[in-house]
C-alpha cells in the first residue's frame, strides 16, 4: 500500500482557533442583538403611490391601535409606538426570544403641503396602513427631463 504525503500547514491550528473564536464572537453578538431588539425595534414599511395618494404600510404585529401614534408635521410622517411585555412573561426562563417589545419610531418625508387633517390610518391583521392624500399641485409639478448632448 503506497504512502500518501500530506502537505504540512503550520497555520492549521491557528485557522481552527480563529474559526472557533469567530463562532464564539458571533454567539456573543447574537445575544447582544437580542437584548437590543427587545428594547427597541423598527417595523418594516412599504410606501407606494397611487393616483392621488401615498399609502404607507407598516408591519406592527401584536400591537393594539392605542399603542401606535401617527403624526404629520412639517411634511414629515412619523410612526411611533410602544409595545409592552406582559407581566406574566417576566418570570419565565427563555431559551430563545424573538418576539419584540419596546418602542419604535419611523419617519418618512412627504410631498409638500400635505393636509394633516386628511391623513387616515387603520390597522388590520398586524399591518398599519396610513393613507396620505397628495395635494393636486404636487401631482402637476412632475416632469421628465431628457438630457441633450453638449
Amino acid at each position: 500500500m503506497p504512502a500518501s504525503l500530506t502537505r504540512w500547514r503550520p497555520t492549521l491550528e491557528l485557522d481552527e482557533l480563529r474559526t472557533r473564536m469567530d463562532r464564539m464572537l458571533e454567539d456573543l453578538m447574537g445575544e447582544a442583538r437580542e437584548v437590543r431588539a427587545q428594547s427597541s425595534w423598527s417595523p418594516a414599511i412599504d410606501v407606494h403611490r397611487e393616483a392621488d395618494k401615498l399609502v404607507v404600510c407598516a408591519d406592527v404585529p401584536g400591537l393594539k391601535p392605542d399603542e401606535i401614534k401617527v403624526e404629520v408635521e412639517d411634511d414629515v410622517l412619523t410612526l411611533s409606538g410602544q409595545h409592552e411585555e406582559s407581566e406574566e412573561e417576566k418570570g419565565r426562563d427563555f431559551v430563545r426570544r424573538e418576539r419584540r417589545y419596546g418602542s419604535f419610531r419611523r419617519t418618512i418625508a412627504l410631498p409638500r403641503d400635505v393636509d394633516p387633517d386628511a391623513v387616515k390610518a387603520i390597522t388590520h391583521e398586524g399591518v398599519l396602513e396610513v393613507i396620505v392624500p397628495i395635494p393636486p399641485t404636487e401631482s402637476a409639478t412632475h416632469r421628465v427631463i431628457t438630457p441633450k448632448a453638449a
